[in-house]
């Protein structure tokens, strides 16, 4: 039903000020209290069979019996409303059970807040400065820790079966556990799909890898559905090469060109890490792999007696570094991660660092699954240069692209 003209200058003709419309005690709380209780009156005589005050409802049974308070927070602050109640107390009202303190999209403020890195101290505050509501953090934690069985069903939901190219990468965090305090990784796996788009497979935490636990994470993968990747780029973690190659057989290893840029640039003083950058910058972006290594040759015969680190962790890496080569250039700057995977990374390392400390591994997968839900939200587009890219592909794997393509 419409509301009408004549209905609006009835509700607004005492209310003169934004305080009478939007204050605590404004129309509008006012009409939401009314509204929600008229509903709550009418979900009871349903529940009795009967209208109030009438006869069917004599020796019925069952019947009306007075009302209790609630209070009830909102995301436009806090209001009590009457909840009718029946002699028999079988009446479970839907629109407000019966043990809710929530209403109106409340929860859904909280967790949004959380997920854009305040901690629950700061979101108490918040509350109170915004909308006069008092809550405790262990009141906001139990909210946000709603989400645990979505972060369970979302770790391990079912995957397609290809993706062209897989990234992974580590973000480090403090976690409280039997009373002290380890160093953790929290591991990423970040595909692109066959249509270009990004999509964040899972996430796993170890305080040590090595080739045991990639195992488990690879095997994890496969059982999720996964069953081909062309092609996975890795920050050299211990024993992920070896279990990728040993789940995926026919897939291809690069080592990140960033993550190699960034260890080697950290042997550089400050005065010569420009012209150092250009130079690496000469060997990756070679045309070929015969001028990658001519390249890698000047750098060190120029830079050795300074710097020999780092020619030598180049050439330590070589065979996987240079994969790449083996691709076109469209397909080679859809394997760079400075876009993929750092611009996801240094969104969750901002909300990381807000949390000094975790209790336990629950409280850092819960924020990273709603940190990365905010994050995904953006991920409507194919990666650049991504149409170019899987043609390539398709004109190198005919026997493992095309069947995927329909």
């Amino acid at each position: 039903m419409p509301i009408t003209k004549q209905l609006l200058d009835e509700l607004m003709k005492d209310h003169t000020n934004p305080e009478d419309l939007l204050g605590e005690t404004g129309l509008l709380n006012q009409l939401k209290k009314a509204l929600i209780e008229r509903a709550l009156e009418g979900e009871l005589t349903h529940h009795l069979g009967y209208e109030k005050h009438s006869p069917a409802g004599n020796n019925s049974g069952n019947s009306r019996n007075g009302h209790s308070k609630k209070r009830l927070l909102s995301k436009d602050g806090e209001f009590s409303i009457k909840v009718p109640r029946d002699r028999q107390a079988a009446f479970e009202p839907q629109l407000i059970k019966k043990n809710q303190r929530r209403f109106d999209g409340f929860d859904d403020k909280v967790i949004s807040m959380y997920a854009r890195g305040m901690t629950t101290r700061e979101i108490q505050a918040h509350l109170q400065e915004i909308y006069s509501v008092e809550v405790s953090p262990d009141f906001i934690s139990t909210i946000t820790d709603s989400v645990l069985e979505e972060v369970k069903q979302w770790q391990s939901r079912p995957l397609e079966t290809f993706y062209p190219i897989l990234f992974f990468d580590a973000l480090r965090v403090h976690v409280k556990q039997d009373g002290r305090v380890f160093d953790k990784s929290i591991y990423v796996v970040l595909g692109v799909n066959r249509y270009g788009l990004k999509e964040v497979l899972g996430l796993w935490a170890a305080q040590t890898e090595g080739a045991k636990f990639w195992l488990g994470v690879m095997t994890e993968l496969h059982n999720r559905g996964v069953k081909d990747v062309l092609i996975a780029c890795v920050d050299g973690l211990k024993g992920l090469p070896e279990a990728i190659e040993s789940v995926f057989t026919k897939t291809q290893v690069q080592l990140c060109i960033v993550h190699q840029v960034r260890n080697s640039l950290a042997f550089v003083s400050f005065k010569d890490r420009k012209e150092v950058a250009a130079d690496l910058k000469g060997i990756y972006s070679a045309a070929t792999l015969a001028e990658a290594e001519g390249k890698l040759d000047e750098f060190e015969e120029k830079w050795s007696a300074r710097y020999a680190m780092i020619a030598r962790s180049w050439r330590s890496n070589w065979a996987r570094l240079t994969v790449m080569f083996n691709y076109s250039a469209e397909i080679r700057r859809a394997t760079y991660t400075t876009n993929a995977i750092e611009s996801m990374n240094m969104s969750l390392r901002k909300i990381i660092k807000n949390r000094g400390l975790f209790p336990n591994d629950e409280a850092v997968f819960k924020l990273l699954y709603l940190a990365l839900r905010n994050i995904s939200k953006k991920w409507t587009m194919p990666i650049k240069n991504w149409a170019a890219a899987i043609n390539q592909f398709a004109i190198l794997f005919p026997e493992r692209v095309p069947l995927l393509m329909s």
